[in-house]
């Protein structure tokens, strides 16, 4: 039977890009059958990087039928799974999250988890040699989800190595990190087609902070000004979106990728307030600029309190 190969709901780049290369690699050398699908639309910068290496973009799926063989990469989280992953035959894992816990296998299965940027350095370590085989697209896609989870060796996460692999990357296919990251990040930064609430969605993660459900959600661009532009029309449709998720409240932050700064909006008291508490910031009107905020995974999660 073949197995699918999926990441966490909401697709960004690496969790659109990684399924891929990892259905390659399983199918191509490991001689296993494999497909990569995903569990949502991709965002805009995952459309363009298909687009960009004429990779077809994977079927949407919305749950599994009971015994499923998959691998999940990019995430651990049975928040941001399929509803019926419980009941599947889960294979391996391959993430470079925080272990977040709650998952049950059917049997043993193969877990790498290692404190890189990215799920695809991950996956070049695992395939030793044999990443020499990657074909131009793969190593495309690959490059991308690299340059994609580091904001082009900007964000926190990076280390020496996921640069390494992304700098041979881009000198095997001919292309200069900085200029083709541009192209990236012009591709996300158009959000001109997205409603407000679905501004909201592009990225976005739930966590249970001091007994609050948090839906914390991240727009990174080379052009924060159209989006908080918008920031009323945002925030008024925080409400709606948390009702829906189930969350207590929802929390924006717009990544300015060259100038290395959030601005997080404040709806409310209570967002005011949680502001105030993880980043010791001073509060007031409706947003805050955080100075060197990047990353999500490292400086936003650990520090959130309230």
């Amino acid at each position: 039977m073949t197995t699918l190969v999926f990441g966490h709901k909401a697709p960004d780049t690496d969790s659109t890009g990684s399924p891929l290369i990892w259905a390659w690699y399983m199918t191509e050398v490991q001689g296993d059958p494999a497909r990569a699908v995903l569990l949502g639309a991709p965002n805009a910068e995952a459309r363009f990087v298909l687009e960009r290496w004429s990779v077809a973009e994977p079927e949407i799926i919305a749950d599994l039928a009971p015994g499923t063989p998959v691998v999940i990469v990019d995430t651990n989280n049975p928040a941001e799974l399929p509803p019926s992953i419980g009941k599947a035959e889960i294979r391996a894992i391959i993430d470079h999250h925080k272990l977040t816990g709650g998952l049950q296998t059917l049997a043993p299965i193969d877990i790498t988890m290692r404190p890189l940027a990215c799920t695809a350095t991950i996956m070049h370590d695992l395939m030793g040699a044999d990443a020499a085989r990657m074909p131009r697209e793969i190593k495309g896609l690959m490059l991308s989800c690299i340059l994609s989870d580091t904001l082009e060796f900007r964000s926190p996460t990076t280390t020496d190595h996921d640069r390494a692999v992304a700098e041979a990357l881009a000198a095997d296919l001919g292309l200069d990190c900085a200029v083709y990251a541009a192209e990236m990040f012009a591709a996300k930064s158009d959000m001109g087609g997205y409603s407000d609430a679905e501004l909201l969605g592009i990225d976005a993660k739930s966590f249970d902070v001091g007994g609050l459900t948090l839906r914390v959600s991240v727009l990174e661009t080379t052009a924060p000004g159209p989006v908080l532009a918008r920031a009323d029309g945002i925030m008024a449709a925080m409400p709606g979106v948390a009702e829906a998720d189930g969350a207590d409240e929802v929390l924006l932050f717009v990544v300015d990728i060259l100038n290395e700064e959030a601005t997080l909006l404040l709806p409310n008291d209570r967002v005011r307030a949680i502001a105030a508490a993880s980043f010791g910031a001073e509060v007031s009107g409706d947003r805050v600029v955080l100075p060197g905020v990047m990353s999500r995974k490292k400086q936003i999660i650990p520090v959130l309190t309230f």
